[in-house]
C-alpha cells in the first residue's frame, strides 16, 4: 500500500557510513519543506525502504556492500510504477560508476563534501525536475564516458528541429521558462516539446534524455 504523500519532500537516504547519513539527516531536517523518512546501509535495504515508503527523493551512495547504489538504482527504478528521483552521493565526480549510475537512472549526482545549501537545493531541483542537476558536470561526465555507437539510433532521425534545439537548450541546463524565453515561444511550447524529447529517446527525465544525446553522438555532431 502507497503511503500518502505530504507538502514536505520526502526523503530516503542510503549510505553505508551512519555518520554520512546523520549529517545528510541534520542538513535536511533543518528545512521545513525537507522530511528525512527513512534510512538504509545498504543497496538491498535501500531497495526494501523505498519500496516500503515510497519517498520523493533518493540520497543514494554509489559504493555499498552487496549491490552496490547503481544495481539499487536500477532495480527501485524497475519496479515501482511512480520511482522516487534518485540522487548519487559520492566522493569523486569524475568516476565510471557515477555516470553508470546516471546510465541507471538517476537524475543527478552530488558531491559528500557540498555545501550544505548545495545540497538542500539539489534535492529541491531534482525534485521539481524541470532543470538539470549541475549540468557542466553532467556534460563533462557525458563527453567522457559515453559509449558511442556504430550508427545513430533511430529516435534521433525522428526529433523535429524544434525538439532538437530543445534537447540542446536543456543539456545546458536551462529550465522550461528559459528555454522558452532563448527561442521566443511560450512555456507551455517547450513543455510539450519536451515532453516529445523524452518520449522519443525512451528516457525518464532530463538527466537520461542528455546522456542519451551524447552517446548517440548527437551533441558531439551538433545535434
Amino acid at each position: 500500500m502507497t503511503s500518502p504523500r505530504t507538502d514536505s519532500l520526502r526523503i530516503v537516504l542510503a549510505d553505508d557510513e551512519r555518520m554520512v547519513r546523520s549529517a545528510l539527516r541534520a542538513i535536511l531536517a533543518a528545512e521545513p519543506d525537507l522530511e528525512v523518512v527513512g534510512e538504509a546501509a545498504t543497496g538491498a535495504e535501500a531497495v526494501s525502504v523505498v519500496r516500503e515508503l515510497t519517498p520523493d527523493v533518493v540520497l543514494m551512495d554509489v559504493r555499498m556492500p552487496g549491490i552496490d547504489g547503481i544495481r539499487a538504482t536500477e532495480q527501485i527504478l524497475a519496479t515501482l510504477s511512480d520511482p522516487p528521483r534518485v540522487v548519487v552521493v559520492t566522493t569523486f565526480e569524475n568516476d565510471a560508476y557515477v555516470y553508470e549510475a546516471l546510465r541507471a537512472g538517476a537524475s543527478g549526482f552530488l558531491l559528500k563534501r557540498a555545501e550544505a545549501d548545495a545540497l538542500v537545493q539539489a534535492v529541491r531541483l531534482v525534485a521539481r525536475s524541470d532543470t538539470l542537476l549541475f549540468p557542466s558536470a553532467v556534460r563533462a561526465l557525458a563527453a567522457e564516458h559515453a559509449r558511442s555507437r556504430p550508427a545513430p539510433p533511430p529516435w534521433v532521425a525522428k526529433l523535429t528541429a524544434r525538439e532538437r534545439d530543445v534537447l540542446r537548450l536543456m543539456a545546458t541546463g536551462l529550465t522550461n521558462a528559459e528555454i522558452a524565453g532563448r527561442m521566443g515561444v511560450g512555456p507551455a511550447t517547450v513543455k510539450t516539446h519536451v515532453a516529445a524529447v523524452l518520449a522519443k529517446t525512451g528516457t525518464r527525465d532530463r538527466t537520461q534524455a542528455v546522456i542519451a544525446a551524447y552517446e548517440a553522438g548527437f551533441m558531439r555532431d551538433g545535434g
